[in-house]
């Protein structure tokens, strides 16, 4: 059983940066990937990067690209999401999840696959 906790959500002007941490207990195993998700007032959650926890791959959103950078620390079994560049429409719940079977990028923005969930933090960013 893998537990998951975001923090580091907050209030920030567009343009500026935070960054998203997830401490996961339990183990991650190799072929695990972790995933970050986020989710808009009244809209539906979206797909935003993932990272493979055994080799650090990682694929983007293209709405994110260039702009956040997802990494892994495996001495903390934390993953970590630094956001730069914000824009009002980054503003959301962001959700931190793990895949304990990883089959490839193809599959990463698929909620279904991902069997463990944070409970959130929020981003708001103010223009």
């Amino acid at each position: 059983q893998v537990q998951l906790v975001e923090s580091g959500g907050g209030l920030v002007q567009a343009g500026g940066s935070l960054r998203l941490s997830c401490a996961a207990s339990g183990r991650l195993f190799s072929n695990y990937a972790m995933g970050w998700f986020r989710q808009a007032p009244g809209k539906e959650r979206e797909f935003v990067a993932a990272i493979t926890w055994g080799g650090g791959s990682t694929t983007y959103d293209d709405s994110v690209k260039g702009r956040f950078t997802i990494s892994r620390d495996y001495a903390k079994n934390t993953i970590y999401l630094q956001m730069n560049s914000l824009k009002p429409e980054d503003t959301a719940v962001y959700y931190c999840a793990a895949d304990r079977s990883w089959s490839g990028f193809d599959y990463s923005s698929w909620e279904s696959k991902y069997d463990y969930w944070g409970q959130g933090t929020q981003v708001t960013v103010s223009s």
